[in-house]
């Protein structure tokens, strides 16, 4: 009789606690800089292997245990950066972030979530069978680690090793340019094409192109892959050499290429990914309908079989859905009390609460059936939140009037518990689908998930108040593109200023591009055209979507002159370490400037901008070189 592998045991307790936190913090600065965040599930199953294989009865399930709750910080880290800076931004926070608040909002939505998507696991792993890519690599990264001789040992030294020095080559960079100021950032060109007629001046474009010099971000292409990138880049493109180019002709404009290409993009042409977002949560929404129904049938169907004498494997155990619903009820209470100390009236925080927990169900369930086709890094949860805040603006207009000061306040926070939600809630499914290939117990795996997100939860708030004193979120250095995002909407709602004309621009735009995906599907193409990938490139600044469109056609090369499958691991490897090292540097060097108050803290160095674009130059190399060895 074979022995029972041990799960959660206290060693796997506190490294998942410890590895969570780190990966949010991490998730945290990446998200804030660049609008998109990565699953951790991988670098902390590496991490994890390394460390338990100190000791003797360590084994796959505990490792499986360790990623589960430390991917969950990385997920929470999205949930928080995409929403609740723009409480900061608006000014409903006047004095940086409130730290209880944050590890409060968090911490519901995100257990939330957990209870959302319990009853999916059935419904979206073991009937529809949905890949969830993320899973299937990390179990494979676990099975291949733990297997008991000495080259896999070697193996997962090697892989450590992997992580460790790509970490310190972003940390590096990140430092020379971010804390000792040797170069720029970014490097962008911008020109103005005039058009004449038998010498008389017709009219004017501008034109403007760019990219960050950031590792990071070639490394989120790397791991999004080929596909991702090409939408993302393409609705960059389409809004920087497209839409800003035949507005300037219209309407004119003012300053410089560059100068004048941002001012257009910020007021107006961003929100042609606005109206693109929105139409494409509410198109996954409908998508999805017969998935949430069948889920919840199979949840039933599990509280029957369990009532009878045959008893379930340990695999097939989930959280009691009966507990679940006990649950969800018990947290309606905070979330009413969240909305109640914004509104003061009982009877709006009441409605508030029951819309937050509708929509948080509906966008988690829809999170977890995206993750499950593109992944959790290429999951655009943006997009829900969006049509989420966009709804709760509206009605609260319809409830408190356009007077009113906190209306946008309030919807930001309704949307912040559901984003939190449907971030956990994709996380979740993702693990589960490595824990049904290794043998795990997902009631058990369930329950990481929640330690994971409190933890997360409890480091967020410093976290963010750090980068914001160093950097200031919503300034050029750390643009918050996605919150920024949320505070606009919002506030577009109760001031009656949001470009309609855009938004509905975008909402055509989306259901052209759904219908192109549709063609795709029903011609079985393998390349698809998922809306909320081309509506975040409309939206994000050219200078993040280049070096990820870069970083794909890097993993498409790969795949093409790869000499092993070994290589592909490491490549995912590298990738995360060059993210993890550049992100943990980043709120390094803030980190003295939080404590001394000083904003010049850091010498500044001048005189080497070139170097900046040489060595990011040198590091694509060196990346695509260990890709294909």
């Amino acid at each position: 009789m074979s022995k029972i592998k041990q799960e959660i045991t206290p060693k796997a307790i506190l490294l998942g606690i410890f590895l969570s936190m780190i990966l949010a913090a991490a998730n945290a600065y990446l998200g804030l800089f660049a609008g998109m965040t990565v699953s951790a599930s991988i670098p902390a199953a590496v991490i994890s292997m390394a460390f338990l294989k100190q000791f003797r009865n360590s084994n796959i399930l505990e490792n499986n245990i360790v990623q589960t709750a430390a991917s969950a910080g990385e997920s929470l880290a999205a949930g928080v950066i995409f929403t609740l800076p723009a409480l900061v931004l608006m000014g409903y926070w006047e004095n940086g972030f409130n730290y209880l608040e944050v590890a409060k909002i968090s911490a519901i939505g995100g257990i939330i979530g957990v209870l959302f998507t319990v009853p999916l696991r059935r419904a979206l792993i073991l009937k529809a069978k949905l890949k969830y890519p993320e899973g299937v690599a990390t179990a494979a990264i676990l099975e291949a680690g733990m297997n008991e001789n000495t080259d896999s040992n070697s193996e997962s030294e090697g892989n450590v090793r992997t992580i460790i020095s790509s970490s310190l080559l972003g940390g590096f960079l990140k430092f020379l340019g971010e804390g000792l100021g040797m170069w720029k950032s970014s490097v962008a060109v911008g020109t103005i094409v005039t058009t004449t007629r038998a010498g008389n001046i017709l009219g004017s474009s501008i034109f403007s192109v760019g990219t960050y010099l950031s590792p990071s971000l070639i490394s989120v292409g790397y791991i999004v892959g080929r596909d991702v990138g090409i939408l993302v880049v393409s609705g960059g493109l389409f809004s920087w050499l497209v839409a800003i180019p035949l507005y300037s002709a219209f309407y004119g404009f003012e300053g410089d290429a560059l100068t004048a290409a941002g001012k257009i993009w910020n007021s107006q042409i961003r929100y042609l990914g606005i109206g693109a977002m929105v139409i494409g949560g509410l198109w996954s929404l409908i998508d999805l309908f017969r998935p949430m129904i069948d889920g919840i049938k199979a949840s039933l169907d599990s509280i029957n079989s369990s009532k009878t004498s045959i008893k379930q494997p340990l695999e097939e155990k989930d959280f009691p859905i009966n507990y679940v619903g006990f649950g969800l009820l018990v947290l309606m209470i905070p979330v009413f009390l969240i909305y109640f100390d914004i509104i003061d009236n009982v009877k709006i925080a009441v409605i508030l609460t029951i819309v937050m927990m509708i929509f948080g169900f509906l966008f988690s369930s829809v999170a977890a059936y995206m993750a499950g086709i593109v992944g959790s890094s290429n999951n655009p949860i943006s997009g829900v939140t969006i049509a989420t805040i966009l709804f709760s603006s509206f009605l609260l207009l319809l409830l408190l009037g356009k007077e009113s000061s906190v209306g946008a306040s309030a919807a930001i926070m309704i949307g912040a518990v559901v984003c939190c939600a449907a971030a956990i809630g994709g996380d979740n499914l993702q693990d589960l689908k490595t824990g049904h290939i290794v043998g795990a117990t997902p009631w058990k795996q369930q329950v990481m998930q929640i330690i994971g997100t409190v933890s997360s939860a409890m480091v967020l708030g410093l976290v963010l108040d750090i980068l914001h004193t160093a950097y200031t979120i919503g300034s050029p250095t750390l643009s918050a593109p996605q919150a920024t995002l949320m505070k606009s909407v919002a506030e577009g709602v109760f001031n009656g200023n949001l470009p309609w004309l855009m938004v509905g621009l975008g909402v055509i735009i989306g259901i052209v591009i759904i219908l192109i995906d549709i063609r795709q599907k029903n011609i079985g193409s393998s390349f698809r055209v998922p809306i909320l990938a081309v509506a975040v490139g409309i939206y994000l600044p050219i200078e993040l979507t280049i070096p990820i469109f870069a970083g794909g056609m890097m993993s498409h090369m790969g795949e093409i002159y790869r000499s092993s499958q070994n290589s592909k691991k490491n490549g995912l490897l590298i990738a995360s370490g060059l993210i993890t090292g550049e992100a943990l540097i980043g709120i390094s060097v803030a980190l003295p400037i939080f404590l001394s108050g000083e904003k010049d803290w850091w010498p500044q160095i001048s005189g080497f901008e070139f170097l900046g674009p040489i060595l990011f130059l040198l590091v694509i190399i060196w990346f695509f070189r260990n890709i294909i060895k």
